[in-house]
């Protein structure tokens, strides 16, 4: 019987979907098992371009049905931007292997300053190239400066004549699509104005003679391009932002685009999960299965409350980014903890499974010697977990001090466009950025041991920014306050995961075996606040304070690890 908390191609029914969004996943699914697992691997070993694949979603409208807005749908009622339907996708492309999502990902990254942008002629050439195929690409990092678009060289130097075009030149770097995108959104800074008011993005075509493809700079079937302009002609309609709105279509295409890794890495852990559980299951060790060991059996079962946790948490930010609006900018944290917090969760529940399938992790025939790799990417594109952390300290007073009165936020898996993420406003002000209260996701599920036991280290992080937060000087030292992120993080990981746990009925067995992971991950995390250099005597205090041990119950645990064990040959890939 297939576990109805993971995705599994063989009973996948996405029934909560319209029409059209169900035949579209049911035959993007379909694509890959007709493909094979043999062929998907040789394709991966070999860096093969995904020329096929994007025939595939060319003929079926797949990246069009998806990717196209309401706004510049031109009445076709099952184009949208719908958050929901587009983590559904993430989470199969993912399973299948991260190639594929890549392509799709960048693509989403390259339509976001498209579809911000009030230019008419680039919007409808945009939905035009979507609906032939074409897919588009974000050229913002350069190999100077990475990410830092203050720094951009990328030039645009205004044509003599008036007529507002502009002659590009300049490189960017590690840009994917870069060698077949349609459409390439490039951000850029005029050479006669300063400052930010001199900010452009413009839009390019990757087939025109003054855009020079230099490389791939990675040795992978994704294309991240380096590539260069040598006086690209920038005409009026190629322009899609100036000035301040430049630098706001940048950050707000993050917001966007980035929170699509989550889903990815949930696609990589069921599909790597299903494999490791097969293997140790059916291995005989010293005459024994090798999941009759007890270290295996708190391995894999840490690896899929873990994995459980990730896509509750996942679905529930999904609803936070629907229902946004100007006087709700939550999602601002909860796309940090997706890019940051479910994409290291997904490294760990890897590395659990690598521990039990050892040597077999590396074989050539599984799907789980490219996840062993590709899991590494996700938490590490356009922003490192560093940065990220950082973002989400700057949410962590309000978060946890000053709540707000906000109507609950339902599920939302309607056929609706979100139409407010395209118009998002000035990327500031994340400090005034206010939030539910917290403690109520947490009362709900009071009676479970290890909530419970993990509510007492949030109430201690509460005591700590009271009491003994990081004072001027050390609010400078970044290796410090990382290690206070990560114990913030853990509380609104927590508290999203309890909130879909709610909405979904999730079985209390498992929610308090995943809260005993997390009572020790905070734990681990005020060890190693403890040992901070700048640490001060109060809070190394603290720190020890907040240390608990979980709420032990072998009997819940057997109860667990049976869901566990049960995906043993519950899924293989078609050869």
């Amino acid at each position: 019987m297939a576990d109805p908390l993971l995705f599994n191609p063989r009973t996948y029914d996405p029934a909560h979907f319209d029409p059209e969004t169900r035949r579209l996943l049911r035959a993007t699914v379909d694509w890959f098992e007709d493909r094979g697992k043999r062929k998907l691997i040789e394709d991966y070993r070999s860096r093969a371009w995904l020329a096929d694949f994007l025939t595939f979603s060319a003929k079926e409208g797949l990246f069009a049905t998806f990717l196209t807005p309401a706004s510049a749908a031109a009445g076709q009622e099952d184009k949208r931007w719908d958050t929901a339907r587009i983590a559904a996708l993430n989470e199969i492309f993912g399973f299948y292997g991260l190639d594929y999502w890549y392509a799709w990902q960048v693509t989403v990254l390259g339509l976001g300053p498209v579809w911000q942008s009030d230019n008419a002629d680039a919007r409808s050439r945009a939905a035009k190239l979507l609906s032939a195929g074409e897919v588009f690409a974000f050229g913002l990092s350069e190999k100077a400066h990475g990410a830092d678009i203050y720094s951009t060289d990328m030039l645009l130097e205004p044509d003599s004549d008036g007529a507002g075009g502009f002659r590009a030149s300049g490189s960017k770097y590690y840009i994917g699509n870069g060698n077949t995108a349609g459409l390439v959104s490039v951000f850029g800074r005029r050479t006669d104005v300063e400052g930010p008011d001199g900010y452009v993005f413009f839009a390019a075509d990757s087939r025109h003679p003054a855009y020079h493809l230099v490389k791939n700079v990675v040795d992978s079937s994704k294309y991240v391009s380096e590539f260069r302009l040598d006086d690209y002609p920038v005409g009026p309609e190629d322009v899609l932002h100036t000035g301040r709105a430049a630098f706001d279509a940048a950050l707000n295409t993050v917001n966007v685009g980035k929170f699509n890794l989550c889903t990815a890495s949930i696609g990589i852990c069921e599909h790597a999960m299903y494999e490791a559980v097969t293997h140790a299951h059916n291995r005989i060790l010293y005459g024994r299965p090798v999941t009759a060991f007890p270290h295996v059996r708190r391995e894999l079962t840490d690896a899929y409350v873990r994995l459980v946790g990730m896509k509750l948490f996942s679905d529930r930010a999904v609803d936070y980014f629907r229902s946004a609006g100007p006087d709700d900018r939550r999602y601002l944290l909860f796309n940090p903890m997706t890019k940051m917090k479910v994409t290291t969760e997904g490294e760990k529940v890897v590395d659990l499974m690598w521990d039990v399938v050892a040597a077999k992790g590396f074989e050539k025939d599984t799907y789980f010697a490219q996840a062993a790799v590709e899991i590494r990417g996700l938490p590490k594109l356009e922003g490192t977990v560093h940065v990220n952390l950082a973002l989400i300290l700057k949410f962590m007073r309000n978060h946890l001090l000053d709540p707000a009165g906000y109507a609950p936020v339902p599920t939302r898996l309607d056929a609706a466009d979100d139409a407010f993420l395209f118009r998002q406003g000035p990327a500031r002000g994340l400090g005034s950025v206010r939030f539910h209260d917290w403690r109520t996701a947490y009362d709900a599920y009071a009676g479970v041991p290890n909530v419970g036991r993990f509510r007492e280290q949030a109430d201690a992080l509460c005591a700590f920014v009271t009491t003994a937060a990081p004072d001027e000087e050390q609010s400078r030292d970044l290796d410090l306050l990382l290690a206070v992120g990560q114990l913030f993080a853990l509380v609104v990981h927590g508290q999203l995961i309890l909130e879909q746990a709610r909405l979904t009925g999730l079985e209390e067995d498992v929610l308090d075996e995943l809260f005993a992971v997390l009572v020790r991950d905070f734990s681990a995390h005020a060890v190693e606040l403890h040992g901070k250099d700048s640490a001060t005597v109060e809070q190394q205090q603290w720190a020890l304070g907040a240390v608990r041990r979980p709420v032990v119950d072998d009997a819940r645990s057997a109860r667990v690890w049976e869901r566990v064990e049960a995906l043993s040959g519950a899924y293989e890939m078609a050869p």
